[in-house]
């Protein structure tokens, strides 16, 4: 436990927050804000593309590991990167909260499109300082910290930005979250630069070797991480798996908000109910799951704390009947955030082994983008599933389409070199 207490593990727990806070803003927040306003299922379902740029953020993570930022350099290659997009947050959260999504909808999408663009950059950057800003052998611990962060980040865009808004509005609600966002700006200013390699090749070449510069850079900081990845055994179901492992979390996950208010859910029992008893189950998974994976091991961590969060998505087919129960949601979110806080940990140390410190923007953005990928676009149509089959089969369609990503991981492990 003295672990986790260590500086560099509390700094990595404050980042994880700063990195959860953007994303129930155009998830779960935004969902809930939209079914408040009137807007049918499938077009909320449609909302989760706003999400795309946690899919494609890989396609910009190369000049983050290599170009340097005018004005900001001197803060650090992390640190000015993380800076600029912490305040472009700020901005862009704050103008989310100038529209409502009955009235403009288009423009809450783009404003949105613009909140996850930002976020999805500060999490390449964070992503890239805690695997270099942490011993090998602390990278599960990491993962844990960052896990709890992150949550905590959730709990506070999500029962925060939820209660804020039941008493006080939404627009009210998201002022507050970009004010909060406003204080990791001022956490960059005072943590320590991770010094890593390639700062010389961008941004720093005189106008006479700008070609060669740009050459050598697209070689060292987009080409070499992808060639080196594509070295490793089956790297192609290596990226499949990424893909799914995470699915039918994701599926879920875009409905739930709207799930429990259509069965009469308040948005005050959500915040008190989901968020906090889900929080506190996460928090215990995360910390478990960084167990499991030092004493156990990443395959089978993996695979049993993947295969439980899978079960426990059944539990809502049975809330789906009981109705609004506070007494049965309370077990059902407290299991199935708890199994998810172990899968989230045990995850995000495989993609942080999957890394090579030279690439670790590039490869670590990819490998995430791989599963945003299935977050993002692979649910959009949870909404229409939803009504065409009922919340009952929902659920178990989420359920099922864990499946594949297990199998796959059973493979890669039994033909593993």
């Amino acid at each position: 436990m003295l672990l986790y207490l260590q500086p560099r593990l509390l700094v990595i727990g404050l980042l994880g927050f700063f990195s959860g806070l953007p994303l129930a803003l155009t998830a779960g927040t935004l969902s809930a804000w939209l079914a408040d306003s009137g807007v049918d299922r499938t077009s909320i379902g449609l909302f989760a593309a706003i999400a795309t740029p946690y899919a494609f953020k890989f396609l910009w993570s190369p000049l983050m590991d290599g170009v340097r930022l005018p004005i900001l350099f001197h803060l650090g290659r992390r640190r000015s990167w993380l800076l600029l997009t912490q305040l472009s947050l700020v901005a862009a959260i704050a103008t989310m909260a100038l529209y409502d999504p009955a009235h403009s909808p288009l423009m809450v999408a783009f404003v949105g499109l613009l909140i996850a663009t930002a976020s999805a950059s500060q999490d390449i950057v964070i992503d890239a300082y805690r695997v270099e800003f942490l011993p090998a052998a602390e990278q599960g611990a990491g993962a844990a910290t960052a896990t709890f962060g992150y949550r905590i980040g959730m709990l506070i865009s999500g029962a925060g930005a939820l209660w804020i808004a039941d008493h006080y509005g939404w627009s009210e609600a998201y002022f507050i979250m970009a004010a909060v966002m406003a204080l990791g700006a001022g956490l960059t200013l005072f943590i320590k630069e991770v010094r890593g390699e390639g700062w010389q090749v961008a941004g720093a070449a005189p106008p006479a070797t700008r070609h060669a510069s740009l050459t050598t850079f697209f070689q060292n900081f987009v080409l070499a991480p992808l060639r080196d990845f594509m070295t490793r055994d089956h790297w192609q179901l290596v990226l499949a798996f990424v893909i799914l492992y995470k699915l039918g979390d994701a599926f879920l996950g875009v409905m739930f908000n709207p799930f429990l208010l259509d069965i009469g859910f308040t948005k005050s029992q959500i915040a008190a109910i989901v968020k906090l008893y889900g929080l506190a189950a996460t928090i215990l998974g995360a910390f478990l799951g960084g167990w499991l994976v030092l004493h156990w091991g990443m395959y089978r961590s993996l695979m049993i704390c993947g295969l439980v969060h899978m079960l426990t998505n059944l539990l809502l087919v049975v809330q789906a009947g009981l109705g609004a129960n506070e007494y049965f949601l309370i077990f059902s979110i407290s299991a199935e955030n708890l199994s998810g806080g172990m899968a989230t940990t045990a995850f995000i140390a495989y993609l942080s082994a999957l890394c090579k410190r030279h690439y670790t923007a590039t490869q670590y953005a990819l490998l995430s983008s791989l599963a945003a990928f299935g977050r993002t676009w692979l649910s959009t149509p949870s909404g229409w599933v939803s009504e065409r089959l009922g919340w009952e089969w929902f659920f178990i369609v989420s359920c099922l389409i864990s499946l594949p990503s297990l199998a796959l991981l059973w493979w890669l492990e039994k033909h593993k070199r």
